[in-house]
C-alpha cells in the first residue's frame, strides 16, 4: 500500500472518508430522518417531551444501568469463577441467561400497560380480552429462556463430544502404554 500523494493514482473518496458513498447517503438520510421524527414530535407538547426524554435518560443511567449490572454480575459469579489471578474463563453460559433476559425485557417494556392491565378501554376499544397478556408474556418468557437452555445444552453436548474425540486421538497418536501387552 502507498502513502497518500506518492502514488498515479488520484486520491479518491473512500480514503478521505473512510467508507463507501453509499455509507455517506445511508447516514445523512438517516440523520435527515431523525430529525424530521424529531420535529413533529415536538410540534405538540415541546417541554413535555424534553421532561419525558430527560427523564427517561435519568432513570435509565441511575436507576436501570446499575440494576442491570448488578444482576449480570451476580449471574457471572453464579455460574463459575474465573480461570486464575488476573485471567478469565469464559462462561458458556452468561449470554444464554442474557438474551432472552433481554427480549423479554424489551417486550414488558413495550407491553407495560397491557401486561399490567393498566389500561380500561382496550376492550372497549378492541373488543378483545385485555387479560390475557401478562400469562402470554409469562409463557414468551418461559419459552426464550427454554429454547435458549436447548441451545446451551447442544453447545456443551457437541463441546463434549469434541473434547472427548481429541483426548481419544491423542491417545491414538501416544501409541500403546508402555510396559503393556505387545
Amino acid at each position: 500500500m502507498r502513502p497518500p500523494g506518492t502514488g498515479t493514482a488520484p486520491a479518491g473518496f473512500g480514503p478521505r472518508y473512510g467508507a463507501s458513498p453509499l455509507h455517506l447517503l445511508l447516514s445523512l438520510v438517516s440523520f435527515a430522518l431523525a430529525c424530521y421524527a424529531g420535529l413533529r414530535l415536538l410540534e405538540g407538547d415541546t417541554l413535555g417531551v424534553a421532561v419525558w426524554f430527560v427523564g427517561a435518560a435519568l432513570v435509565h443511567d441511575l436507576v436501570l444501568l446499575p440494576l442491570y449490572v448488578a444482576a449480570d454480575l451476580g449471574v457471572q459469579r453464579l455460574l463459575g469463577h474465573g480461570a486464575g489471578e488476573g485471567e478469565r474463563a469464559p462462561r458458556v453460559g452468561v449470554n444464554h441467561l442474557r438474551v432472552p433476559a433481554f427480549v423479554s425485557g424489551v417486550l414488558l417494556l413495550v407491553y407495560w400497560p397491557l401486561i399490567l392491565g393498566q389500561v380500561g378501554h382496550y376492550t372497549s376499544s378492541t373488543a378483545l380480552p385485555a387479560d390475557v397478556f401478562l400469562r402470554r408474556w409469562l409463557l414468551i418468557t418461559a419459552c426464550l429462556f427454554a429454547a435458549s437452555g436447548a441451545v446451551l445444552a447442544v453447545r456443551l453436548w457437541n463441546g463434549d463430544r469434541g473434547a472427548r474425540r481429541a483426548r481419544a486421538d491423542r491417545a491414538r497418536q501416544a501409541g500403546p502404554p508402555p510396559g503393556g501387552a505387545g
